[in-house]
């Protein structure tokens, strides 16, 4: 009987307990449809990370990982050297996660490609996993990764953790658990373990320089998540109620706040596959909808960047607060600024990496433009946030005409989602602007022949370089 149905209240830890034995049976699962949404899910992270991997801070981890391998058969992007598990996905998970690219839980404010796919793929690659056992993983790490999220709700977030870290080494730790086979108390033990891994602070939104620390945030909960695993099926042992027991996870973030029944609510009736958002523009998800908007007012109306006067943004209190630096001195200030990102859709074209380089940022153009840009609270982005991104955006011309445009959801959203084309588009796309020697015609055909009986091995043999 789903938790929502039941008329008594589970006791502490028994809904962990119960998400967990969901979520171990699921090594088992054999439903096409949501195998093919892992497929999906897959290959979006691997073009994130093709193209992290070879940004400085991709590229600084990446030669870290090789200055210290040690033995072990697992594939680093942009690498031709196989490392250990936890450091493959450490490399992975900061590549993916590497240009505000890889996809989102909107209503569980989370990202899970970049934390779930390196666990998944490094813990497959080290175990020889077949293709459908790898999916499985995936689709019980993205289910994990929304359960617990929901379950901490807003307040962390709120307080200025970052939830992908937070909640990313114990969602990983599950997805490994599921490839490697683990028994289910060893499960148990990789949770309680992984629960004391989470971490990770916002200040990177704060403004003023947010240099590189975000992007590690995805790795290092792969690693954690990736490590615990292993370290549970030698036998070391965690307590059994670290996830939503006295003094656990949920306790510890959020207190009070807390809805443990989030965990076990309505399992098998909704999957956290079928609220992923597959991101447009390498910018913070906040600001989607926004550039959106603009680029379709300015393709209809065609007028010159010089003649709007001002911009007006309404999007949700949040937004409001932690998106509207105007202060730019490095690529993640850019990708989390709203007066920028507006000044990038106005100007050029958002979908390309390099229009949030340094020497972009610094435009006086785009510095003058965002200056005009004024954030407001907007009544429906709040009442219907954070499962939908809403915004508005109104501009005036100095000529006098003004325009306005509204949406609810971005495009890429399941409200409005991605096609397979489009999906497919925006692998190659990165593929190539990675500038790695990488077959992306190989890798599509080995992810869509991952369920057809094929080691994963094969999948990660046409992603690494050759010697």
């Amino acid at each position: 009987m789903p938790a929502s149905e039941s008329t008594t209240p589970r006791p502490a830890a028994a809904h962990a307990t119960r998400m967990l034995e969901f979520l171990h049976a699921l090594g088992g699962l054999n439903d096409p449809a949501l195998i093919e949404k892992a497929r999906w899910c897959l290959l979006d992270s691997l073009g994130c990370g093709l193209l992290g991997a070879m940004q400085p801070w991709g590229r600084i981890v990446g030669s870290e990982a090789m200055a210290e391998a040690s033995q072990g058969p697992c594939t680093v992007l942009g690498q031709s050297t196989t490392v250990a598990p936890s450091q493959a996905a450490l490399c992975n998970g900061t590549a993916m996660h590497g240009f505000e690219l890889d996809d989102l839980l909107s209503a569980a404010l989370i990202h899970p490609g970049a934390v779930i796919v390196p666990a998944a793929l490094a813990t497959a690659e080290a175990v020889d996993a077949s293709g459908m056992q790898l999916l499985r993983g995936i689709v019980a790490g993205y289910e994990a990764t929304e359960r617990i999220s929901l379950a901490l709700g807003t307040d962390p977030s709120n307080r200025g953790f970052h939830k992908t870290s937070v909640v990313g080494p114990v969602a990983a730790a599950i997805a490994a658990g599921v490839i490697m086979g683990l028994e289910f108390r060893q499960l148990q033990w990789a949770v309680g373990l992984a629960c004391s891994c989470s971490s990770g602070i916002k200040n990177f939104a704060a403004g003023g320089g947010a240099g590189m620390i975000k992007r590690l945030h995805a790795g290092r909960a792969a690693e954690a998540g990736t490590k615990m695993a292993i370290l549970a099926h030698r036998g070391f042992t965690a307590p059994l109620g670290a996830l939503d027991g006295k003094f656990g996870l949920l306790q510890a973030f959020s207190g009070d706040t807390a809805r443990a029944e989030r965990l076990d609510e309505g399992l098998g009736t909704h999957w956290a596959l079928t609220d992923v958002w597959v991101k447009a523009y390498p910018i913070c998800g906040w600001i989607q909808g926004v550039v959106q908007l603009l680029l379709a007012l300015r393709a209809q109306h065609g007028f010159d960047p010089a003649s709007v006067e001002h911009i007006t943004v309404a999007t949700s209190s949040f937004a409001v607060k932690y998106n509207g630096n105007t202060e730019i001195e490095d690529t993640m200030d850019a990708q989390y600024s709203i007066p920028y990102c507006a000044a990038v859709a106005l100007t050029g074209d958002p979908l390309d990496p390099k229009e949030y380089a340094p020497e972009r940022i610094r435009s006086p153009q785009r510095q003058a433009i965002s200056r005009k840009v004024e954030l407001t609270a907007d009544p429906l982005a709040d009442k219907v946030y954070p499962r939908h991104f809403s915004c508005r955006v109104s501009l005036r011309l100095t000529d006098g005409r003004t325009m306005t445009a509204r949406t609810l959801d971005a495009h890429g959203t399941p409200e409005d989602p991605s096609t397979p084309p489009e999906r497919i588009q925006k692998f190659s796309r990165l593929a190539q602007l990675s500038t790695l020697d990488i077959d992306a015609a190989a890798v599509i055909s080995s992810v869509e022949k991952l369920a057809s009986g094929i080691s994963s091995r094969e999948l990660t043999a046409s992603l690494r370089l050759q010697a």
